[in-house]
This record gives C-alpha cells, structure tokens and sequence, in this order.
C-alpha cells in the first residue's frame, strides 16, 4: 500500500483543534499501520503561526516548497475571515493536483475563495453556511450534515466534525478496524454518520417567545412518546389548532410536525447509542409505535437503519 501524504495548511488565526484533531486521528493511524500516513504541516513562509487560541504552532516547513501531497487538509478558524491573499492563490494552483481535498470548519470559505469548490455540495460551521452560499453561489451549502463528500472533496463542520471526517477517511483508506482502534485510542465514537445533523432539536429550533409555546417545547423533549399531534399540543397550549401550529412555526422557525420529528429521532438516537435496550423497545419509547416506523425515519434522515446506526456510532467495549 502506498504511503499518502497529508498536508496541513497552517495560518495566522486557525483554529487550533482543526488542526490537531485530524493530525492526532491520521498519525494514531500510522502508528497502527506504519507506512500508511505521512504527516506534515506547512505556512506560507514555514514560520510559526499563531491559533485563535494563542497557541503557537511550529510547521514542518514552508507550502512553496512542499511536495504534492495526497490529501490536503485546510482547516478554520478566524484567519479564514480575511486570508492572505498569497494562501488563496496558493491554494487555487496546488489544490487541484490534490488527489483529496477536505476542509474543516471555514477552511471550506478558504477553498471557496480560491474557487475550488464550484459545483460542489459542501458543509462548513453552522455560524457561517449562510455566508459561504452568499459570497459563492456556485457552491451548494448543505447546512445540516457533520460532513459531506462530494467526489474527491471533502468538508466538515465546526471543530471537533474534523475528528469525525478524519476517521472517515481513515476507514475509507484502511478499513473499518484501523479506523476503529484509532477512535478507541481517542475516545471517541467510530463515527458518527454524515449526515448527522449538526444541531440537536432543541438547538435547531429557536425558543418561543411565548411561554406557552415554550412549555410545549419542553413537554415534548420529555414526552417522546405521548400523545403529539398537533390537536393535542394546541390545546396544551389554549390555543386552536390552526392557531398553534402558525404561532409554532413563527417563533420556533419550524412546524410542529418537524419538531416532534428531530425530538424522536433524536431520543432514539441517543439510547441506541448509550443503552443496550433492543429496537422495538426504544421504537415504543420514542414514539414510533413499531420498529418499522422507526427504521423509515432512520433511513429517510440518516441513511442507515437503526442497528446500523447502533453498530456504527456505538464502540465496542475497550479490552
């Protein structure tokens, strides 16, 4: 097997878990299968470079002198905001020789910029999907997912997604085992799907304003399972059914349907992946009613189903 070379662009500003993350999951797995990664890092002119964070980050060397890597790995953070204009146009003249593009975080605003995302379906930081679709209407910014790969692109969500595509990659290139023992050795979970949404329910939605609105918000946090149609939350409420289910979507910034949707998936989600109760028990309590109904939505939403998800997202006991 080949020996692939990931390049870390390093900058003023980056975000120093973009970086780190990724370089901690691909170097575990050259230590697994030695001769699989080679890492390195690099800035404009190979100096240090200064994280959002304060941290100082020391590269391998400099990009103007750095060989064609296999993957090229652009992560975020405030630099991203106002780059040098000589990192974007080094960008656009070596990011095409790359067999792999991935971003994390805003690095994808850095690819944008140098236009190597055009026609692609992307993700970025929550914070700024609305920005990156604005300033590059060729681009098409898929909000919701941790990551997405379109073709030899990928990118990721904020911050810690990174880890979550690097892992990815990493059982994409070696397989499952690699991928897994390097998640073990990290602590994190072998992986959460893609297009896992970024957001929780309560976070996706907004607050109502209204204390009513929001007490119904809460009592369907807590009762998956009950009684939500849209008859029973209005008069939850004291208000119409017609009534509600307009003043809901007005201040919560989605229907009411959608909302008790992400709540059960997301109840479901979390004792598959923290309780080993079987799939028509966590069916019934998260308001499924059949383990049938349950795997439809796992497929419609996460694309896998439900003991998928489980076998996917919750590791096997460390020995």
């Amino acid at each position: 097997m080949a020996q692939r070379t990931l390049l870390v662009v390093l900058f003023d500003g980056v975000q120093s878990l973009d970086v780190t993350g990724p370089v901690e999951v691909f170097s575990g797995a050259e230590r697994h299968s030695p001769g699989t990664y080679r890492v390195r890092t690099a800035s404009l002119d190979g100096g240090p470079v200064r994280t959002s964070s304060g941290l100082t980050l020391v590269p391998d060397g400099s990009l103007t002198r750095a060989s064609e890597p296999h993957t090229l790995l652009v992560p975020g953070g405030e630099g991203t905001r106002r780059p040098d204009p000589r990192l974007v146009e080094w960008l656009r003249s070596a990011g095409p020789r790359a067999r792999r593009l991935v971003s994390v975080c805003t690095g994808a605003i850095l690819l944008a910029r140098a236009g190597l995302l055009d026609g692609r379906r992307v993700t970025t930081h929550w914070a700024y999907c609305e920005t990156l679709a604005r300033q590059h209407p060729a681009v098409e910014v898929d909000p919701d997912p941790i990551f997405v790969r379109d073709g030899d692109v990928a990118t990721s969500a904020g911050v810690t997604a990174g880890i979550d595509l690097a892992l990815a990659l990493v059982e994409e290139d070696l397989g499952r085992d690699a991928a897994l023992t390097v998640a073990r050795h990290l602590v994190v979970f072998l992986r959460r799907p893609g297009n896992q949404a970024q957001f929780s329910a309560q976070l996706a939605a907004q607050t109502a304003r209204r204390e009513p609105l929001r007490d119904v918000q809460q009592w369907i946090t807590e009762h998956p399972a009950g009684d939500l149609s849209v008859e029973s939350l209005a008069a939850r409420a004291a208000l119409s059914p017609r009534h509600f289910a307009r003043a809901f979507q007005a201040e919560t910034g989605m229907p009411p349907g959608r909302y008790v949707d992400r709540v059960r998936l997301e109840h479901a989600r979390r004792l598959l992946e923290d309780t080993a109760d079987g799939i028509e028990e966590i069916s019934r309590a998260s308001g499924y009613g059949t383990p049938e109904a349950m795997r439809r939505a796992f497929l419609r939403t996460l694309g896998a189903s439900p003991a998928e998800y489980r076998r996917r997202f919750r590791p096997a006991p460390v020995t």
